[in-house]
């Protein structure tokens, strides 16, 4: 077993990672592409964000790669890991998020990282953590399970309590609890991963990473010309609501990137261009809408 992090290693997969990620989104857009910017943050470190918006299928796509590190974690960080106080890190992963046109186009995010805490005469700390969950405004059965197939078939050589496992994880996390409510359909979560050495580690979470285009891209294929109309369109709005206060409320990622410092632009490119919020409203019985809530919004067994 071999519990050597090789830092170098785990930064050029997720250069290649954003590249291929960013490559097939843009062709299935067939639009104008990604943009592109290389940031620094003065306490150390940056990274590279590339953003497409308005383009022919998806309204927005972001797609960020960061690297940052510095000499203290911040008290946020320690206060449930008092190990790591004193310890200087390096954080890096690819994170994105993307919201299409179409209503039945489901919104995606996906997520892979490292981390790294040092300290002279000690051991270091690292872990691995990540994953990919979808939320789809009108459900399809055949789109949740190939979903949740393909992330099975990711943690399938990792062993047979993986997906199982990561499978609950994702729903529990992807829960907004001031409205007792999933995000979404959910996927795969996974964090604080170190057991089994370093390389074994790596190459689960490269399985993750690799998996996410065969689980999204044939969804965006077989959803981004079906016709919709105003009726569709504002439900997209209000669902994204949602969207935005699972991010601004609970998500680590984002808690992390603000509190530590990063780059308030690539941090909340999560979030959509357009949303709508609506006092108590409730869907029409026996609606699309309605078996949104009472069907897909459902953690359930999709495999």
């Amino acid at each position: 077993m071999n519990d050597t992090p090789d830092l170098n290693s785990v930064k050029n997969y997720l250069l290649g990672l954003q590249d291929s990620i960013c490559n097939s989104l843009a062709a299935a857009d067939g639009g104008k592409g990604f943009q592109e910017d290389s940031w620094e943050r003065q306490q150390g470190g940056g990274g590279r964000s590339r953003v497409l918006e308005d383009g022919m299928v998806f309204e927005k796509a972001g797609v960020n790669f960061s690297h940052v590190h510095g000499d203290r974690l911040p008290g946020s960080a320690t206060a449930a890991r008092p190990e790591l106080a004193g310890r200087s890190f390096e954080a890096l992963g690819v994170s994105l998020v993307i919201h299409p046109h179409n209503p039945y186009v489901p919104t995606s995010h996906a997520n892979v990282r490292f981390f790294l805490a040092e300290k002279p005469g000690e051991a270091p700390v690292w872990w691995f953590g990540g994953g990919y969950d979808l939320t789809p405004y009108y459900g399809f059965e055949e789109d949740c399970i190939h979903w949740h197939r393909t992330a099975k078939a990711a943690c399938e050589p990792f062993g047979p309590e993986v997906y199982p496992r990561y499978k609950k994880w994702c729903d529990d996390y992807f829960f907004l609890k001031h409205r007792n409510e999933p995000r979404g359909i959910g996927g795969l979560f996974f964090d604080d991963l170190n057991q089994g050495g370093f390389q074994r580690c790596f190459d689960f979470m490269q399985a993750v990473g690799d998996s996410y285009r065969s689980a999204y891209l044939p969804i965006v294929e077989k959803r981004k010309d079906s016709p919709y109309g105003e009726r569709e369109r504002d439900f997209q709005l209000y669902r994204r609501g949602r969207y935005v206060e699972f991010n601004l409320v609970y998500d680590r990622g984002t808690l992390f990137g603000l509190q530590s410092g990063g780059r308030t632009e690539s941090i909340l490119m999560s979030l959509p261009p357009l949303v709508k919020w609506r006092y108590d409203w409730r869907p029409e019985a026996g609606s699309a809408e309605a078996a949104l809530y009472e069907v897909f919004l459902k953690p359930r067994d999709w495999v």
